[in-house]
């Protein structure tokens, strides 16, 4: 079973900066792609960025130059770098990890931005 668990959140101005991490366990083994989803209140959750074990990384159009997924081998802590923020941002930020084939995520962590 795999398991992920979310931190960093938290309360910041609108210019501010955040880093989320994704601290991962349990067995693993192939790890396809490791990506960020955020939900804002009454809003569908929408893809923030991903990371393919193969191919290139993406992010939503609404986050590029600004925010940065990123990963430690040593340990497969995935984070995301967020700069820049605005208010449109605050959400409920999900880390997701498909390892072989399965789909797993983490329970969320808050982020609001005040303007």
């Amino acid at each position: 079973q795999v398991q992920l668990v979310e931190s960093g959140g938290g309360l910041v101005q609108a210019g501010g900066s955040l880093r989320l991490s994704c601290a991962v366990s349990g067995r693993i083994s192939v790890i396809n792609a490791r990506a960020w989803h955020r939900q804002a209140p009454g809003k569908q959750r929408e893809l923030v960025a991903v990371m393919p074990s193969v191919g290139d990384t993406h992010y939503a159009d609404s986050v590029k130059g600004r925010f940065t997924i990123s990963r430690d081998n040593a340990d497969n802590t995935v984070y995301l770098q967020m700069n820049d923020l605005k208010p449109e941002d605050t959400a409920i930020y999900y880390c997701m990890m498909v390892v072989r084939g399965l789909v797993y995520w983490g329970q969320g962590t808050q982020v609001t931005v005040s303007s």
